[in-house]
């Protein structure tokens, strides 16, 4: 589906004119870097196909999963990045193979003042992301881990349209700022509860999930 088809109803004849002649399409295999911590913004991107897992890493390389952006969407921590002209403060990763458009930095600012369809755009997908990360936020405070475990895991199988998870029990604890033995302990729970099987590297969820 084309960049024309898919935002037909969302932006202006003439911004998808534009988003076709300036967005270069990129090609990202699964598992690669898109986007590190420090690095210059100069493109914001949107996903066409596939998903992109945006995370945060402290100086001792702990890592804790913020979002992910799906087709059809973009990164609102990559918005403010490049609106204040400031280093990427977060790493984001294919979760599986992505097919987006890259939009240089100039084009992004000047169709902010120049479409109100960007401009809505933006800020939804702000919005909706910062409702995401309050979501995050209230799961760290107020929940347990096995409660967290599960919502990861079916946020995962949502996020993939799948309920076979390609995922290891040592990305699943680095992603949700624990340990490997704590998580495999859960994990192994759950199996015994009947709501999922575990395999090397990849996990199965049950309808009982």
């Amino acid at each position: 589906m084309s960049i024309r088809e898919r935002f037909n109803l969302v932006f202006e004849k003439e911004l998808l004119d534009e988003i076709e002649k300036k967005g270069v399409p990129v090609s990202v295999k699964a598992g690669e870097t898109i986007m590190d911590i420090g690095q210059t913004v100069r493109t914001m991107p949107i996903i066409l196909s596939g998903s992109i897992r945006v995370s945060r890493t402290d100086e001792d390389g702990r890592e804790i999963l913020l979002y992910y952006v799906n087709p059809n969407e973009s990164c609102a921590m990559t918005f403010t990045c490049c609106m204040q002209q400031h280093a990427s403060e977060i790493k984001a990763v294919a979760e599986e193979d992505v097919e987006m458009l890259a939009i240089p930095v100039g084009s992004m600012d000047e169709w902010m003042a120049k479409y109100a369809s960007w401009k809505s755009f933006v800020m939804r997908t702000v919005q909706n992301r910062f409702h995401e990360l309050l979501k995050t936020i209230d799961q760290i405070a107020f929940q347990k881990l096995d409660e967290r475990l599960i919502n990861y895991l079916k946020e995962k199988a949502k996020t993939t349209g799948s309920s076979l998870l390609n995922i290891s029990h040592e990305q699943i604890a680095k992603e949700l700022a624990s340990s490997r033995e704590v998580i495999s302990r859960l994990l192994k729970k759950l199996e015994t509860d009947k709501r999922l099987l575990l395999y090397r590297n990849q996990i199965k969820l049950l309808r009982e999930m």
